[in-house]
């Protein structure tokens, strides 16, 4: 464990010899350094250059680490109470702000114990540890062997902290959990069919090919060895303990303390202090804004018949449907190059890291989300395809790829000057905020290529906003699972398969849902101020290259520091 120690305190010694401001920084760049240290040991990361990746082995999970770590987090949070704002510049205040919400939030969870609920419909502890991709040295390879090799003890020590949860009552609903033990399931193949084994298939030429074939004889071998027998033990668990053990309630006010800690919940994916109360009205206003945007693109198609028979139609005519995989994927690699020649219109700066377009794993595909984007690629599921129109995947591309999470993903990690704990960093209602955005400023850019295009953005603009009702409604007001289905067929487009994954997020992973509208309301809001305010001299493109360099950061800090850009701008505006 790496600790402050004598150069921490040597830089607060120093403090009357040098400028406050000057020590203060100091002070809190010594913090945050040796977090982020700390950090990367306690998660077997290992830096690269600006990014990080995997170590040699999985994290430790157990209550023991977890106590240690709230233990540390506090000490942590409990020093940089100790360093006024006023004495801090202004980066170092906004890294200060950004690392004080996230231990917060970080040591509120353990205080739950949220360790003892892993998995949920969404997330689990096995979908995510089968590489990808190859990896660039036999160091790596060697790496992901290890982290293999400690597969066992990783699920060993979840599969404690999930009984414990069981014995209180602190599990998804049983519901929501149907099918997703399949994934596991799906895992569990001879070396050779193995997701484990994808990324020995192609190896890059750099290393010796005798190296290669003694990498791919060890791999094959831990996964027979290794991997599957932990596989299959944490499969029988989750089947004949977990899933039958799971609660048969679904609001999270009927777990412990349910009320409270839902309200936890909704704080660390908003980081505002809005009540479940406030956010339901905001959804169903928005929900009714949305409605009539919705009716409008209709009447704009040409369609004659009554809105429920629209939606009839979009749902079933094959049209909008891809006949295969590659048809759906040529379509959104399609939306990002058209994309690709627009970003100049909405940046001045543009990142160098490039993202790949993957299709999500068939491993986990009939239970995933429709799409999903990060740093290194984009997925979409090509799975079930008559549930996936194309009318929504250009919206979907903007979210998930480009100008939308890859995209601000590359922005977040080559951002100058930021911290390495600050590239790393990720706010939900920041994030899915700003996904959701770009979805609105495809519209201005003209990607929507015709009335059922623009009936797509505007079906999952009110997808986002009916979260906010349905998420509130059912952990706080009491609303059924057949409730919140038919809340969504009524209110969006989504086929029925995609509204029942969908719902089931929200139920079992409570609050994570509200995250997105209400960041895209805030961006939006600021956008106004801004345009407002400079008038001709408002720069969309700086406007957003502000934002994105931002990194990562709670919702009102976004707020706060955008205000502050939007002076700095007439300021600068008025002494030309």
């Amino acid at each position: 464990m790496i600790r402050l120690t004598i150069a921490a305190l040597l830089l607060a010694g120093a403090a009357s010899a040098q400028p406050v401001s000057l020590a203060a920084d100091q002070r809190l760049k010594a913090i945050y350094d040796a977090e982020w240290q700390w950090r990367l040991a306690r998660t077997g990361q290992v830096q690269d250059g600006l990014d990080t990746r995997p170590g040699p082995r999985l994290p430790c999970v157990t209550p023991a680490c977890q106590a240690e770590q709230q233990r540390y987090w506090q000490g942590m949070l409990d020093q940089l109470a100790s360093i006024p704002d006023a004495e801090l510049s202004a980066p170092e205040r906004l890294n200060k702000a950004v690392l004080a919400e996230s231990l917060r939030a970080e040591v509120v969870g353990i205080r739950w114990r949220n360790y003892e609920m892993p998995i949920n419909s969404d997330v689990n502890v096995w979908n995510y540890l089968p590489a990808q991709a190859p990896f660039r040295t036999a160091e790596e390879y060697r790496n992901y062997i290890n982290r293999m090799r400690d597969i066992p003890r990783w699920f060993d020590e979840h599969l404690a902290n999930m009984r414990a949860g069981l014995k209180r009552g602190f599990t998804p609903p049983a519901i929501t959990l149907k099918g997703r033990d399949q994934t596991l399931a799906a895992q569990i193949k001879p070396a050779n069919d193995s997701p484990f084994y994808g990324a020995f298939r192609a190896m890059p030429a750099s290393i010796p090919a005798a190296e290669q074939e003694a990498l791919r004889a060890e791999a094959r071998d831990v996964i027979d060895r290794i991997v599957n027998p932990a596989q299959a033990k944490m499969l029988a668990f989750v089947r004949s303990e977990y899933l039958p053990g799971a609660r048969t309630t679904t609001g999270a006010r009927d777990l412990p303390d349910g009320t409270a800690w839902y309200r936890d919940q909704v704080k660390e994916f908003t980081t505002t202090d809005l009540t479940p109360q406030a956010i339901h009205q905001i959804g169903l206003k928005e929900v009714a804004r949305i409605d009539a945007d919705l009716r409008a693109a209709m009447v704009q198609s040409g369609f004659k018949g009554e809105y429920k028979d629209f939606l009839v139609f979009l749902r079933t005519d094959p049209q909008f449907y891809a006949r295969t995989p590659d048809e759906l994927l040529g379509f959104s690699a399609y939306v990002i190059k058209r994309m690709d020649g627009k970003l100049s219109q909405i940046f001045t700066t543009l990142p160098r890291y490039r993202f790949t377009l993957r299709p999500v794993p068939d491993a986990i595909a009939p239970t995933y989300t429709s799409g999903r984007g990060g740093l290194d690629a984009c997925y979409m599921n090509t799975y079930d395809l008559k549930s996936r129109p194309l009318f929504m995947l250009t919206a979907l591309t903007l979210h998930e790829c480009v100008p939308g999470h890859s995209h601000q993903g590359a922005m977040a990690l080559e951002a100058p000057a930021a911290p390495p704990f600050r590239r790393r960093t990720y706010f939900s209602g920041y994030g899915e905020g700003w996904g959701l955005y770009t979805e609105f400023l495809g519209k201005e850019l003209g990607m929507y290529r015709n009335a059922y295009e623009e009936f797509g953005r505007a079906s999952f603009e009110n997808w986002r906003a009916s979260r906010l009702v349905v998420d509130t409604g059912l952990h706080m007001m009491g609303w059924s699972r057949d409730q919140a289905i038919a809340y969504l067929e009524e209110h969006t487009a989504l086929a029925r398969h995609d509204i029942e994954i969908e719902v089931d997020r929200y139920i079992s992973w409570p609050g994570q849902a509200l995250a997105y509208k209400l960041g895209e309301m805030s961006i939006r809001t600021l956008r106004g101020e801004a345009e407002t305010s400079l008038g001709a001299g408002f720069d969309i493109r700086r406007f957003h290259d502000h934002l994105l360099g931002l990194g990562s950061v709670p919702l009102p800090v976004m707020e706060s520091e955008m205000r502050a850009w939007v002076a700095a701008e007439k300021a600068r505006g008025a002494a030309k």
